[in-house]
């Protein structure tokens, strides 16, 4: 039935249907009906998709990646959409307006989309009005930070700290978010030295808040996928070693070597979806093979299907996010997903998820 109605979203803006999809999923979150309704028809709980990481459970593998919900409005809803997890934000100090319109392109041949959002969000304070309730979420809340487009790098640091400052009391875990393409230079902050000064800032303000009664809060970081290896083998390593307690990959890519002929290739921004399928996955191979099981790997970069969220989980990740995957198959995606993982799994001998990870890797 999606992809009937695919046919008729895709004639629209695709911004102005994202607002459209957030109004309905506000309905839904403010009607008890509503979200048992959704429940009822996306959810699959299964034992052998439990994981627990971060002395966190994760009903399941599969959650909603950073860039949906931006203003942490709907996460309630999203939980109720069968994700095993999901990623608010990004989410800066003081809220703007990212870039300017239109800043969202589709790519239907490639299964893919363009975007150069910028981080529009309305601030961290408004974000932590809608999180004060983040405990009665069905699943894990992370919360994705960012610094404002009027920051310079030298005192990005500073905003991270603020960010955790006002938000550090809620959600379950945090993503360090250095390396989307759309806000000006924020990608060099992925060099050793900068990074190391920034996750140093993160975890002081966190023990600072800790020390006042604050739970501790896992901080993981999203890297991007177009580093060479030996940047890549910088990056993490320096990460683990500062004491970060995940690796997201890979946030989006500048490349546009798989949609070269599209007349929107050449539209500026981050390229997402089917193109990105086979290079997050080499990466997360690559990474669990530089750490091991030092920190937990989350993968995301073009999931459509199991045997796409499969392939991730057996190249090193404990758990995967879909986003632009959604775009394409719609609402139901992570209970599809989550059927055909125990499938692969039954295939393959597995008798739970946590025996795949990195099988491809080892």
């Amino acid at each position: 039935m999606y992809q009937l109605i695919r046919q008729y979203l895709f004639q629209q803006d695709p911004e102005e249907i994202h607002e459209k999809t957030i109004h309905a999923l506000k309905l839904a979150e403010e009607s008890a009906p509503g979200k048992a309704l959704l429940r009822m028809i996306y959810q699959l709980r299964d034992k052998r998709l439990e994981t627990n990481l971060w002395g966190l459970k994760f009903p399941n593998p599969v959650g909603l990646a950073a860039g949906f919900d931006k203003n942490a409005e709907v996460y309630h809803a999203l939980g109720a959409l069968g994700f095993g997890f999901v990623e608010v934000g990004t989410i800066t100090p003081q809220g703007q307006p990212g870039n300017p319109r239109p800043r969202l392109f589709r790519l239907p041949e490639h299964q893919a989309v363009i975007n150069r959002m910028g981080f529009n969000n309305h601030g961290a304070y408004h974000a932590s009005q809608h999180l004060v309730d983040f405990a009665y979420s069905d699943v894990p809340i992370g919360i994705n930070i960012g610094k404002n487009k009027v920051t310079p790098n030298e005192e990005a640091a500073s905003d991270y700290s603020k960010c955790m400052d006002m938000l550090y009391a809620y959600g379950h875990y945090f993503v360090i978010n250095i390396s989307s393409p759309n806000t000006p230079n924020l990608r060099d902050l992925q060099e050793t030295e900068s990074l190391r000064v920034l996750v140093r800032a993160v975890r002081e303000k966190a023990a600072e808040l800790e020390a006042r009664g604050v739970k501790k809060k896992p901080v993981l970081l999203k890297v991007a996928p177009d580093m060479s290896d030996e940047q890549m083998h910088d990056v993490v390593h320096a990460a683990v070693e500062e004491g970060i307690s995940g690796i997201i990959a890979t946030n989006t890519t500048l490349s546009r070597e798989a949609v070269i002929n599209h007349p929107n290739a050449e539209e500026a921004g981050g390229l997402s979806g089917r193109p990105l399928t086979e290079r997050s996955t080499a990466w997360v191979k690559q990474i669990y093979q530089e750490i091991g099981d030092k920190v937990p790997i989350i993968g995301v970069g073009g999931i459509y299907n199991g045997e796409d969220a499969y392939n991730k989980i057996r190249a090193g990740a404990s758990l995967v996010q879909v986003y632009t995957g959604m775009i394409y198959q719609g609402p139901g995606i992570a209970k599809q997903i989550n059927k055909q993982l125990l499938k692969l799994m039954a295939r393959d001998g597995f008798t739970h998820i946590s025996e795949v990870v990195g099988v491809d890797a080892k």
